[in-house]
């Protein structure tokens, strides 16, 4: 990777850092989110979250670090060279809820948009990721229709530049 690339994917994660954090808030002993996943710290998912385990603020703050750099990688793959602010916004969005959002054109009109090179709309498509599956129901969530529009709005800011 050339420095300038290297230079946008480190701002790119500072920003959806800076975002992630104020919306996902800090639960230091694991819970399970709206869905069922269980999740501990600022929105840290996976085989490493043990029900019930204290995670330190060090702890913490390292799987925010590890795992908002894992997602910018996953948009930056699949859809190279966009501008800081939407790789910043989809970035976390793909932290937040997965790859299929940035990586998958068959299932996501924001993904079909990033590809076609249309990131205006591919920015307002943002704002239909705001569900989560409960008791098999797809159920708008309040802090998840928050985060997309936070997210929109940024992404706004390197689409139209």
């Amino acid at each position: 990777m050339d420095d300038d690339r290297k230079r946008k994917v480190a701002a790119a994660t500072a920003i959806a850092t800076a975002l992630a954090i104020p919306m996902e808030g800090i639960r230091q002993v694991a819970y399970y989110d709206p869905p069922g996943i269980l999740t501990v710290c600022e929105g840290h998912t996976g085989a490493d979250v043990l029900k019930n385990k204290v995670y330190s603020l060090k702890e913490c703050s390292q799987f925010m670090t590890d795992d908002m750099r894992k997602a910018i990688a996953i948009v930056e793959r699949c859809v190279p060279g966009l501008p800081v602010e939407v790789l910043a916004a989809v970035g976390d969005a793909t932290f937040n809820i997965g790859s299929t959002i940035a990586c998958k054109p068959s299932k996501s009109t924001v993904a079909r948009m990033l590809k076609a090179g249309r990131l205006v709309e591919a920015c307002n498509a943002l704002l239909a990721w705001d569900k989560a599956r409960i008791a098999g129901v797809l159920v708008a969530l309040p802090g998840l229709t928050k985060r997309r529009k936070a997210e929109r709005d940024l992404c706004m800011q390197g689409a139209t530049a």
